[in-house]
């Protein structure tokens, strides 16, 4: 928020309004005119008697005037009293007190007359009083006997005193007595108690008088008070009372209210206009009445209504005739009402519509004194001529009284004089003092010559040329030394020679000429006018909300007018900041550091120039967890349920949301402290549900959105009653440890569930299905009983029932325990594979008799292992690998089997305890599937015509080779690939030279293997032939020539051109055919899924390994076909290389992990040689 303001016009704006009042009639002092009295003492005056009494009487006119006093009436000659003194040049009496005189003996009622050749003024009647603070009398206070929960009235009556004094009420040690809607101060000074209760009980109730004036403080006697109730009246006190008193004495009632303040059903009130009305309501009653107020008819009027004293004092601040009316309190509580109308009239003392102003005429003028005041009831006006009622001054032909007004025609010199307008009623008077000045006197300007004016652009301007003349002058305004008068919308005269501009430009810098001018002359005077840029504030500080402790900047950046100097300052809550090293006040920001609560506020950036001020604001709202709540109160106490209530602490600006409550079982778990349950934060109170003999102490923490405030001061202890527990263990199960025994656990019950002392547990169990007794054993307060000698693997039913020595806790629940289980007996029979694929197998069995399980089934596993390859005849390490199959199933899948393989299986049934015994071994077989990449490609012997190439046959031929496939194809110095050759070579070989290749020419190689089933992955090699060694001698003796050489320049000069022309025409657009050079690089073919199997083609990890020409491909090593296939994954069971949910559901891949192929030899030879290069370009 910014709130801006432009200084000159505010000021401007006063001056304006002064002058428009004053200016135009204020005459210059080196002229006649009559009296005017400028300062004099308060109508009411109090004065000090220990002090001198001042009353001052100061007055203007043209001569000087001179000054005379009257007292009550008659003429005080100040000269006989030695005394008084009047000060020289003026009419102000001093009274000289200190030298001996007495105040009192100067009472009395004091008015001033100022007069000079041209007529007199006259003060207000200044009414002189000593103040007064007077002792209190001396009296018998006798000791105040109450009955808990009656009434009470402390009477104060203090001295009368001038003013009145202040009332307190305090102790012993000055200390103020606590108020509340119980007990509290009436308007009068008495003690109010709505109700007395046991701790109002004291001998000290002291009412203390304050005199302001006088700056004394007098003191009442003590007033005891006794409260006694007929459960603690004893001996001591019943001495102290009356018969009847005793006899009245009754147990505390509650009582419905009755007013003790004011008494009756209505009252009357009369304040005067203008002042504040104050209406007191003070009830007694049990519970404690509560105040409300209503005005019949109407509403309390806004914004000038309050409420004191607990709502008893009823507040309506500058009161008008519109606020007369009915005002009724109500006292309320829950017995009953009581109410009070109070009817208010407002009265009024006279007050100013329109005061007589100054008149200054000119000889042969008509002018009026216009005094017109109101009031209630309406004053009566009467008029005085220099002091003097006007029935009865010197008669002047040119005045003629009318009512309120004086009408004066054709004016001469003898006219002048001062007219007093006196308005009076009952409530009070006001006297005006106003004169007629006649004078003819030439125009002459008051505003000094050449005076600068600097504004804010887009605030008004106000030039003044304050002017005297008689006849008034006519005022008229020029701009510039040769400008025209102003005249139009954009400006506005004002009466007393203000020009005003109400929205000043830049444009309206310059000089203005004002002109005066009446019959006896012409002057004028010239003024200049800056306007300046406004002073902004172009970063404002911003709302911040920051933790304790923390830091925090608000920034304030300024622009201004280049001209002017501006001052920053910072402020807090609109005072100055704290004299702090922790605010560091910087050129454009302020930073506070480590904050702290009492930084919370409203910072405010003000930036002052000479003629305008800029602010803005932003609050700063420091936050941290709420204080701990207090006060914790216990009421409500039954067997199983407690109030709480507490006090919240303070939410330091962070909303508490909620109270979270937690107990202490002092009796079981001292020093322990449990969540016991939490209510939302606008909630003081809560009904706490209590566990029987519990040693129960409770304890509040606030939660804001900051965090956990500390907890609490503990509450009371409170102690319930035993009773038989509640409920019984939890978490009751049977499961055997061994195959002979029954293992019973439970939850025991906490300490405050035991609910009794003696805590033990009975426990029952029973072969389940069989006819047989419950067996029942009580042990102490464990969590855990066996039992012996059970059959395996038997259900049982099972209960566990709490007691203690109050009795047993409600029939508990049965729930179904096993006896231990055994190993299982036999092992699953039927074992059957279906082999799917090279990779993958199904196998079935028969479930095992549920009889023989001796156990919770868990499952079956399924063992399997490679014995050998087929393809290698050799055996090696046995590595057996583990599926399970959760459940009841019956089959499953074996997924990442090897092709062309020997394996074994076995299935063996799971219980808690263990496998079973394995099923006899099963053989299967997996069939071929297409070989690995050949281990190894190399290129040797190159020479003009041939390469060697050397394989190493495949690390996994999944299967009997039946050839070896090699296609090569050469590769220009473009890289584009020419013609493709295959080769299909015997499965037995491993190596071949190739002849009748190009010389120097590089040749790409692709080679893999073959099974009956189809070709396996690839590896690539590239290699390059050798050069003719003849032609490399020629070319060596042609490059040594020199026309070759000139030759050769010539060309690289056109191959320069050339590149040259195309960098042109390639930046301004041209293509080149990048997708031909990236075509020139694609392999061969691409291996599509296979039509017939709808498997998918396994590709090298080579980097240049591409498929060389289209046609269907046999899967490769661990592929599934989809016809082979139709088993869900749920067949899948979990072991290495896959997992399943409880539901048996497959988690995995259907094979292993994939194996790269290790790829030997030179991945390509060295690039050929530029002269190579050439010979070899098609």
């Amino acid at each position: 928020m910014m709130k801006k303001k432009n200084i000159s016009a505010s000021k401007a704006s006063l001056v304006l309004f002064l002058c428009q009042m004053v200016s135009a009639l204020d005459v210059p002092l080196d002229l006649l005119q009559p009296p005017t009295i400028i300062q004099q003492s308060p109508k009411d005056y109090i004065v000090d008697p220990r002090e001198n009494i001042v009353i001052q009487c100061e007055a203007k006119g043209k001569p000087p005037p001179s000054f005379s006093w009257t007292r009550n009436g008659t003429h005080f000659d100040i000269d006989k009293d030695a005394l008084v003194t009047m000060k020289p040049n003026s009419g102000t009496l001093v009274v000289n007190i200190m030298n001996g005189g007495k105040a009192e003996a100067y009472e009395g009622v004091y008015q001033c007359t100022a007069r000079n050749e041209r007529g007199a003024a006259i003060s207000n009647n200044i009414v002189i009083r000593p103040s007064r603070s007077p002792l209190w009398t001396k009296e018998k206070l006798e000791p105040n006997h109450v009955r808990e929960g009656d009434s009470l009235v402390l009477h104060c009556r203090p001295p009368v005193g001038l003013p009145p004094p202040i009332i307190f009420w305090m102790d012993n040690a000055f200390q103020r007595l606590p108020q509340s809607e119980r007990v509290s101060q009436g308007l009068n000074g008495d003690l109010y108690f709505s109700n007395v209760q046991p701790e109002d009980t004291r001998e000290d109730y002291i009412c203390y008088a304050r005199f302001n004036h006088t700056q004394t403080i007098q003191q009442k006697q003590p007033i005891s008070v006794k409260v006694f109730s007929m459960d603690s009246l004893n001996d001591t006190i019943a001495a102290n009372l009356s018969d009847t008193d005793i006899y009245g004495a009754k147990p505390v009632t509650e009582r419905q209210p009755v007013l003790l303040t004011p008494t009756g059903s209505t009252s009357t009130k009369v304040e005067l206009r203008g002042n504040v009305l104050l209406l007191e309501c003070i009830a007694a009653g049990l519970p404690t009445p509560v105040i409300r107020w209503i005005k019949e008819g109407g509403e309390l009027p806004a914004n000038r209504t309050f409420f004191e004293n607990f709502k008893k004092t009823l507040k309506i601040i500058d009161v008008s005739e519109a606020d007369s009316g009915n005002y009724k309190c109500i006292a309320r509580n829950t017995l009953g009402s009581a109410h009070h109308v109070i009817s208010v009239t407002v009265k009024a003392a006279p007050y100013w519509i329109t005061a007589p102003r100054n008149l200054v005429l000119s000889p042969g003028e008509d002018g009026t004194l216009i005094c017109r005041a109101n009031g209630n009831p309406k004053p009566d006006i009467t008029w005085l001529a220099n002091g003097v009622p006007i029935a009865i001054a010197p008669e002047d032909p040119s005045r003629k009284v009318d009512g309120d007004t004086i009408i004066f025609s054709h004016v001469q010199e003898r006219s002048s004089a001062v007219y007093q307008c006196n308005a009076s009623n009952e409530y009070g008077y006001l006297l005006a003092n106003a004169f007629v000045n006649v004078l003819a006197e030439p125009p002459r300007i008051l505003t000094p010559a050449n005076k600068l004016y600097q504004v804010i652009a887009d605030s008004p301007a106000l030039l003044d040329c304050a002017y005297f003349g008689s006849p008034k002058p006519e005022i008229e305004w020029f701009k510039g030394v040769k400008g025209s008068i102003l005249r139009g919308n954009e400006y506005v005269f004002h009466d007393n020679g203000t020009l005003e501009i109400p929205v000043a430009q830049k444009d309206s810098t310059g000089t203005y000429t004002c002109v005066a001018r009446n019959e006896l002359g012409k002057i004028q005077n010239e003024v200049q006018l800056e306007v300046k840029d406004p002073t902004m504030i172009i970063k404002q500080p911003e709302y911040k909300v920051i933790q304790r402790y923390g830091q925090v900047s608000f920034e304030c950046i300024i622009k201004h007018d280049p001209t002017l100097l501006p001052t920053v300052v910072w402020l807090k809550d609109n005072d100055e900041l704290p004299d702090d090293e922790r605010f560091l006040v910087g050129k454009d920001n302020l930073t506070i550091m480590n904050v702290t609560d009492k930084d919370d506020g409203t910072y405010t950036c003000v930036v002052n120039t000479t003629l305008d001020s800029v602010s803005a604001s932003a609050v700063l709202t420091v936050v941290a967890r709420p204080n701990p709540p207090f006060d914790l109160e216990l009421t409500g106490q039954l067997e199983r349920s407690i109030e709480l209530s507490w006090v919240p602490g303070d939410e330091n600006n962070s909303p508490i949301t909620n109270f979270v409550i937690e107990f202490e079982d002092g009796l079981h778990e001292p020093g322990v402290w449990h969540y016991q349950t939490e209510v939302p934060g606008t909630q003081t109170t809560v009904q706490l549900k209590l566990s029987p003999y519990v040693n129960y102490s409770f304890r509040v923490i606030a939660v804001n959105e900051i965090g956990r405030s500390q907890p609490s001061e503990p509450s009371e202890q409170y102690l319930t009653k035993s009773a038989n527990p509640d409920e019984n263990p939890s978490n009751v199960q049977g499961i055997g440890s061994e195959p002979d025994n029954l293992v019973i656990t439970w939850e025991s019950l906490k300490g405050f569930q035991s609910n009794g002392p003696g805590l033990q547990y009975k426990v029952s169990w029973r072969q389940k299905d069989v006819d047989d007794e419950w067996t029942s054993v009580i042990v102490a307060n464990v969590s855990k009983y066996i039992v012996s000698g059970t059959p395996t693997f038997v259900p049982y039913e099972i209960k566990v029932q709490a007691l203690n020595d109050l009795g047993y806790a409600p029939e508990p629940l049965e729930v179904i325990g096993h006896s231990g289980e055994d190993l299982p007996m036999v092992a699953p029979g039927n074992v059957q594979v279906h082999v799917i694929n090279s990779t993958l197998a199904k196998v079935h069995w028969d479930p095992v008799p549920p009889k023989t399980v001796r156990g919770h089934l868990q499952g079956y596993k399924v063992y399997y292992w490679k014995v050998q390859s087929l393809s290698r005849r050799n055996r090696r390490h046995v590595e057996k690998k583990i599926l399970t199959f959760r459940g009841n199933k019956t089959f499953g899948m074996l997924p990442g089997l090897e092709p062309y393989s020997s394996y074994k299986l076995n299935v063996r049934v799971v219980n808690g305890k263990g496998e079973g015994p394995a099923s006899p071994d099963k053989v299967f077989k997996t069939p071929e599937g297409v070989p690995s990449s050949p281990s190894f490609l190399k290129i040797t012997n190159p020479t003009l015509d041939s390469l060697t190439l050397e394989w190493g046959s495949p690390t996994h031929p999944n299967g009997v080779l039946t050839s070896y496939i090699l296609k090569f194809q050469p590769i220009n110095n473009t890289h584009e690939l020419g013609p493709l050759v295959e080769i299909r070579i015997p499965a037995n070989e491993s190596s071949l030279i190739l002849k009748n290749l190009n010389y120097s020419t590089r040749y790409k190689f692709y080679f893999n293997a073959q099974t009956s089933v189809g070709s396996g992955s690839q590896i690539t090699e590239e290699a390059v032939t050798i050069m003719d060694e003849a032609m490399a001698s020629r070319q060596v003796d042609i490059a040594t020539q020199g026309w070759f050489i000139g030759l050769m320049c010539a060309v690289a000069l056109l191959i320069l051109i050339l590149l040259i022309v195309c960098f042109i025409r390639r930046n301004k657009g041209g293509k080149y055919p990048v997708k031909e050079k990236e075509d020139a690089h694609a392999d061969p073919e691409i291996q599509p899924m296979k039509e017939d199997d709808g498997t998918f083609g396994e590709y090298s990890d080579a980097e240049d390994h591409k498929p060389l020409k289209k046609g269907s491909r046999t899967p490769s090593d661990r592929t599934v076909k989809k016809e082979d296939s139709d088993d869900s994954l749920v067949d899948y069971g979990e072991g290495v290389n896959g997992q399943f949910n409880e539901d048996g559901s497959f988690i995995g891949q259907y094979s292993g992990k994939k194996e790269k192929e290790p790829a030997e030899g030179n991945e390509s030879s060295e690039a050929p040689s530029p002269v190579n290069a050439m010979n070899s370009f098609v």
